[in-house]
């Protein structure tokens, strides 16, 4: 038996107004982005925090900032709703975050590295996951200053997901795991 499927329209999303978000409960989870070169992945980035109501992005080298058409193409309009800092250096963005109580977390492939369907964050720690450059990964710099290194599995012959397609899937993990909504 077919079950009828009718998308939902805009207005039967609930979706809130940016104020009412920023004050909302959120992922207890700051984004780091480690000298990432491409506009769109910054973008969509900015899109895939809001989606999981993180609470924060920290920007750090290269990583272009808003505002900026290129980035605005794929945030479709996130740069507003989500908290964002800059930092030139990523060493001085880990040192703010480890100051502030947060777990620094690697999302990289790395000698003792997590699996991270066996990892399983606290609910009453903080976290910041760093994803790195879309050709080197995250910067020899910040692995020396992490608490922790992630890893997503992979069965292909590839090696390595797009920042993005990590990001998201590291971000719906923690979600899950942690069930706050």
């Amino acid at each position: 038996m077919n079950t009828p499927f009718t998308k939902l329209k805009l207005e039967e999303l609930g979706r809130v107004d940016v104020e009412t978000f920023r004050n909302q409960e959120k992922l207890p989870v700051t984004v780091v982005l480690d000298n990432v070169r491409s506009m769109h992945n910054i973008g969509s980035v900015f899109r895939t925090a809001d989606g999981f109501a993180v609470e924060q992005l920290i920007l750090c080298g290269i990583t272009a900032q808003p505002p900026h058409r290129e980035i605005e193409k794929t945030a479709l309009g996130a740069t507003q709703s989500i908290s964002w800092l800059y930092f030139s250096e990523i060493k001085e963005a880990l040192q703010k975050l480890r100051e502030d109580g947060y777990q620094l977390i690697a999302v990289e492939q790395a000698e003792n590295s997590i699996s991270l369907n066996k990892f399983q964050p606290k609910t009453d720690k903080k976290y910041a996951l760093i994803f790195g450059n879309e050709v080197n990964g995250v910067s020899d710099e910040a692995m020396q200053m992490i608490d922790s290194c992630i890893e997503i599995p992979q069965f292909g012959i590839k090696h390595s997901f797009n920042i993005v397609v990590s990001a998201g899937i590291v971000l719906w993990d923690f979600f899950a795991k942690l069930e706050l909504r």
